[in-house]
């Protein structure tokens, strides 16, 4: 079933230190949950953001630096996988984007957040249901945050090699769960969601190959022993 399309958004808020916040990173198993803040500088426009989900690889790098660039202020904010275990990946999420906003080289005076609630904090702000598609100070933040945190998982790649988190950025995709029970689970992992909990129960925490041991192999002691 097709989802109602939800009319434009029209904020109450006409000024400029209207800041749009976004998450990235809710569902997945390994990795910070990340966020950011962006306000937007009407002076100089950005064309084309959209929710980042919807926009490709190519074109979302480019609106990442036009952001950077053009915005009057931004800011990431995070809660790393510990903080997540020990709050939960809701209040986690609230902390991080108190977080990005706090980090603003601008502070709001109004914040508009992606969903269907707000942090508890001091600025006023409304929530916004699908806002990465309904306000540009939103989806310029929801752009922000999934380029990191894709890059990070990327990196993490790097260290963790057979887990193919650069492709599926830690969702507990068929492969991202067979490699849980296969290498085991690694320190960037989530403790605390079931997936995770059952490979380290099963198969404990990762070690590269090499700490794993390779067979012992027979040298001789004298490469001209046994001769004639």
């Amino acid at each position: 079933m097709v989802g109602k399309k939800l009319p434009p958004f029209e904020c109450s808020y006409q000024g400029r230190r209207l800041a749009g916040v976004d998450e990235v990173g809710r569902g997945p198993l390994i990795g910070a949950v990340v966020t950011a803040a962006v306000i937007l500088d009407p002076e100089r426009p950005i064309q084309g953001l959209a929710d980042s989900k919807k926009l490709t690889e190519k074109r979302r790098l480019a609106l990442y630096d036009e952001i950077v660039e053009k915005s009057a202020a931004w800011c990431l904010g995070r809660c790393e996988p510990g903080e997540i275990d020990q709050l939960n990946i809701y209040q986690a999420t609230m902390l991080a984007m108190k977080r990005a906003v706090d980090g603003l080289s601008i502070a709001p005076e109004y914040v508009l957040v992606d969903g269907n609630r707000c942090p508890n904090w001091r600025w006023p702000s409304e929530p916004v249901v699908k806002g990465d598609s309904r306000h540009p100070a939103i989806s310029a933040a929801s752009i922000i945050a999934k380029v990191t945190r894709d890059r990070e998982m990327a990196l993490l790649e790097q260290t963790y090699p057979g887990y193919g988190l650069a492709q599926h950025k830690g969702y507990p995709t068929p492969v991202h769960l067979e490699a849980l029970m296969r290498l085991g689970a690694t320190p960037e992992h989530r403790r605390s969601f079931r997936p995770v909990q059952e490979a380290i129960d099963s198969v404990g925490f990762f070690h590269p190959a090499s700490e794993k041991g390779a067979p012992e192999l027979s040298y001789p002691t004298d490469l001209f022993e046994n001769m004639d």
